[in-house]
C-alpha cells in the first residue's frame, strides 16, 4: 500500500503559493462543501483528505511565515495523520459556538464528544470514530471539551463495500447532543474514494 502522506515537495514555497492561492482556495472551498456534514445546529464534521490537509499546511506556513524545510516538515508531521489511507476516513469535528455564553454552556456539557461519532451502515453495522492520538493528548480535558477534535474511522474491506452499497448515516450519540443525518450522495462518493485509496 502506498502512503498518501504529504512530503516537502508537495508544499509550494511562499511566492509560488501566493500565485496559486486564490484558485486553490476556491477549489478547496468547493471540496469542503462536499465533505462537510452538519449535525444539528452547533456541530459539523469535515472529512479530510490529502488536498484539504495540503491547504491547511500551506495556510499555516503562510500565516506563520514558515520558510525552512524543518519548519514545514514539523507542520507535515502534525497534519499528515489526518490524510486517510485506504480503509480510513479522517475527520475534523467542529463545535461551532459564536459567543462566550455559548462556550460556557456547551463546552462543559460536550465532554467526551470526540468518542461519540459513528457511521451507521445500511446493514446496521456501526463504526465508531477514535480520536487521533497525537491531537487528543492536547485537546482532551475532564471538565471542558475543545471546540475542535481530530478523528479517524477504520473500516475493513467488507465494511467499505457496505458503504459503497449505501446509504450511510453519520451519528452523534453523546448524551447531551444526539443527532443523525444520512450522508448526501456527493459526500458518500468522496468518502468512498478515500476508503478505496
Amino acid at each position: 500500500m502506498t502512503s498518501h502522506a504529504l512530503v516537502l515537495d508537495d508544499i509550494s514555497d511562499a511566492r509560488a503559493y501566493e500565485r496559486e492561492r486564490e484558485s486553490f482556495r476556491a477549489e478547496i472551498a468547493e471540496l469542503k462543501r462536499r465533505r462537510r456534514v452538519a449535525l444539528g445546529t452547533i456541530i459539523s464534521v469535515v472529512f479530510e483528505n490529502r488536498d484539504t490537509i495540503r491547504f491547511q499546511v500551506q495556510e499555516m506556513a503562510r500565516v506563520e511565515r514558515l520558510i525552512s524545510d524543518a519548519e514545514i516538515q514539523a507542520e507535515l508531521d502534525t497534519y499528515n495523520v489526518l490524510v486517510p489511507e485506504a480503509g480510513q476516513l479522517c475527520a475534523t469535528l467542529f463545535i461551532e459556538l459564536t459567543s462566550d455564553d455559548q462556550m460556557r454552556e456547551w463546552l462543559p456539557r460536550l465532554v467526551g464528544i470526540e468518542r461519540s461519532l459513528l457511521l451507521r451502515l445500511h446493514d446496521r453495522t456501526q463504526v465508531r470514530a477514535v480520536p487521533e492520538e497525537q491531537h487528543a493528548k492536547q485537546l482532551t480535558r475532564d471538565q471542558v471539551t475543545s471546540a475542535v477534535h481530530y478523528l479517524r474511522f477504520e473500516l475493513d474491506p467488507a465494511q467499505v463495500e457496505v458503504v459503497a452499497a449505501g446509504p450511510v448515516e453519520l451519528v452523534l450519540d453523546h448524551p447531551a447532543y444526539a443527532e443523525c443525518v444520512e450522508l448526501p450522495g456527493p459526500t458518500a462518493a468522496e468518502l468512498l474514494a478515500d476508503l478505496r485509496g
